[in-house]
């Protein structure tokens, strides 16, 4: 090699070493990838939350920590294609809500990942105990369908003369077939009849509707599923142009004009999941952290909503809630 030639290759050398060097000096900052069945304008107040939780471990969003939004918009067959987008992404961490999870669950046993679920996480196939998640998942169980049979409960004690209920779910929601059967004991235990009816999609709501004016329901119980969540102010509207006393599990139903919502705080759930998530980039590992209940719940029961239908809450309903809109 010419000497002129090697100096000229030594110098640019010596030139990119320091921009190298800089540039493995620059720490990449993590990605977490937020993964909903549900939509982003619904679920705007729980993005709020998770980042609450992430916050409270040292991790702000834009500053040390970026986060990768994807949604389903109810259509949980997208699901797969969405996970497998975060993936190519390198993200460190997936959050997701409960068929999501199961969705990322299948899709990676390397990548950890944080649900906030409402269902039994062990019966999902998510975790293989409470305590002893194993595994690369962990998570925020909610109290939600179990709570099917006290929502009945309460909608009969505010409409005691009632004997024909409905409930509405999203059967492409592998825990429709639980809450259905529980709600089905529930009806026989109190003499109601219950009527099942789906909805998957936002043109099946005028159906079920439709069908439960000839079915003669006279109430309804809204199953637990992120696309009707996502759909909880449409539901509230569908519920009172019906002229439909209905019970569901978001406070956004009743303040939307719904008559009553009875669940766990999604805000605290998705605060802890936050959390958890802020953990792991810190180093911990989902099988060394139990999953955790979410156990702080709310009844929103809307008065002017009661009066228009025609109903009296009982004191002893109304003594027990936690939010009374009038």
């Amino acid at each position: 090699m010419k000497r002129r030639a090697f100096i000229t290759l030594l110098g640019g050398a010596a030139a990119a070493w320091p921009l190298a060097a800089r540039a493995e000096q620059q720490p990449t900052i993590p990605v977490v990838g937020f993964l909903n069945g549900s939509s982003a304008w619904e679920y705007a107040y729980v993005v709020g939350a998770f980042r609450q939780g992430l916050k409270e471990t040292g991790y702000v969003e834009g500053q040390n920590v970026a986060i990768e939004y994807r949604w389903a918009e109810g259509h949980y067959e997208r699901l797969p294609t969405l996970v497998a987008d975060l993936l190519s992404r390198h993200v460190t961490v997936i959050a997701a809500n409960g068929p999501a999870a199961v969705a990322a669950k299948a899709a990676t046993s390397s990548i950890p990942i944080v649900f906030a679920i409402g269902a039994d996480p062990v019966k999902f196939g998510l975790v293989a105990s409470m305590n002893r998640p194993g595994g690369n998942v962990t998570g925020v169980a909610l109290l939600s369908v179990e709570l099917g049979p006290k929502k009945l409960q309460m909608l009969h004690e505010l409409i005691p003369t009632v004997r024909t209920v409905g409930l509405l779910v999203n059967s492409t929601n592998p825990n429709a077939e639980t809450q259905s059967r529980d709600l089905q004991v529930a009806a026989q235990d109190l003499g109601l009849q219950l009527h099942v009816l789906h909805a998957n999609s936002e043109s099946d709501f005028d159906k079920a509707f439709a069908a439960m004016a000839q079915l003669r329901v006279r109430a309804l119980v809204i199953g637990t599923d992120g696309f009707l969540n996502s759909r909880s102010e449409q539901l509230a509207t569908l519920s009172m142009r019906h002229a439909m006393p209905a019970i569901f599990q978001l406070r956004e139903f009743v303040t939307a004009g719904g008559l009553m919502s009875y669940g766990t705080s999604l805000t605290d759930a998705y605060r802890l999941a936050g959390v958890y998530a802020g953990r792991i980039l810190k180093g911990e590992k989902p099988a060394d952290l139990p999953v955790q209940q979410a156990v702080k719940l709310e009844l929103i029961i809307n008065l002017k909503t009661a009066k228009t239908l025609g109903l009296e809450v009982p004191p002893t309903l109304l003594g027990r809630a936690d939010e009374v809109i009038e």
